[in-house]
């Protein structure tokens, strides 16, 4: 614990994005819209940080979360029927199994351009992990409760790889998400099942997943 509150010192630039990503991950297992511009707040750091450490791959993903960032701001306030506010669904199995296939292709498809192209020391690990990170938050845009399962598998991942590349305090900020995205999976689960079962009367039913196009 001293060793991590010493780093903290040591770096206030990671210590204020982290913050800014706690913030925003605990916002967002709540649903509530202020984890959007704190997210964008967070990922602008970042990218300053991923680049300076030589992940190439995580410092173009906080340029696509910024995107993203700004879209789910949107959504979550206009993106459903009517215009109204997204609520949470499902993925379905057709959404799961084309954004899995995809994300791996686009991963190894990645990691091989930073294998060839540069001095990255984890170019495949990288590079899937920030693939299937584009999936989850495009997932959470659209209030998909799947989303916090994707997230699980990427924290579980990203914890050690930022171990050895010498950035224990994001490590430990992942080592939070992991234990935040079980609490959100937790939370949206029991969101999801009030709205199917309130003002029904009947039994839970699975909802139609929200597909869609990356905006």
């Amino acid at each position: 614990m001293t060793g991590i509150l010493a780093a903290l010192a040591a770096n206030r630039l990671e210590s204020l994005a982290v913050l800014f990503g706690l913030v925003s991950v605990y916002l967002s297992s709540r649903q509530r819209i202020a984890s959007w511009p704190t997210a964008i707040l967070n990922v602008g750091i970042f990218f300053v940080i991923f680049w300076q450490s030589k992940l190439y791959a995580d410092s173009v993903l906080q340029l696509v979360y910024l995107s993203l960032s700004v879209y789910g701001w949107w959504a979550w306030r206009r993106g459903g029927e009517a215009r109204t506010p997204l609520r949470v669904s499902r993925a379905g199995r057709r959404l799961m199994v084309l954004g899995t296939a995809g994300a791996l292709v686009c991963g190894l498809g990645l990691g091989a351009f930073l294998d060839l192209r540069t001095d990255s020391p984890v170019p495949y690990l990288d590079a899937v992990l920030t693939a299937f990170s584009l999936l989850a938050q495009w997932m959470m845009t659209r209030k998909i409760l799947e989303n916090w399962a994707v997230w699980i598998l990427v924290d579980l991942l990203y914890v050690p790889m930022f171990i050895a590349r010498g950035l224990p305090i994001t490590a430990v900020q992942y080592a939070v998400f992991l234990i935040l995205a079980v609490m959100g999976w937790a939370s949206w689960k029991r969101s999801w099942t009030a709205e199917q079962v309130g003002g029904r009367g009947g039994p839970v039913r699975s909802a139609p997943p929200r597909e869609g196009v990356i905006a």
